[in-house]
């Protein structure tokens, strides 16, 4: 026998096989099951559910997020920053007239 406790020697084949053939099929059945219990993960615990939980409702006393910080941009910022885009994509040899670029010749150089 090796070192495993649920492993079977040769000896122990010859003495269930000798006691008959129904004792050496349960005894293999016994080491099939033992062998599909090391192969499938044990089932995750079922996590209960809160008390007067409804399902797809926000739990009592709360209330969803707000809105995110991106949405807190005022609403001029970002039509000068789509006008911006829009320059810069359609009319890329113009000057910008967004009102945030500054104006020709005063850009910073590297």
């Amino acid at each position: 026998m090796s070192g495993e406790p649920d492993e079977i020697g040769i000896d122990d084949i010859k003495a269930v096989r000798a006691e008959g053939g129904s004792e050496l099929r349960a005894l293999m059945r016994a080491q099939i099951d033992i062998g599909r219990a090391r192969r499938t993960p044990p089932p995750a615990p079922v996590v209960p559910k809160p008390p007067g939980h409804r399902p797809g409702a926000w739990p009592a006393g709360t209330s969803p997020p707000g809105p995110p910080p991106e949405r807190n941009i005022p609403a001029h910022l970002w039509r000068a920053a789509a006008r911006h885009l829009s320059n810069e994509t359609n009319r890329p040899d113009q000057p910008c007239d967004c009102g945030n670029c500054p104006p020709p010749g005063t850009e910073e150089t590297e």
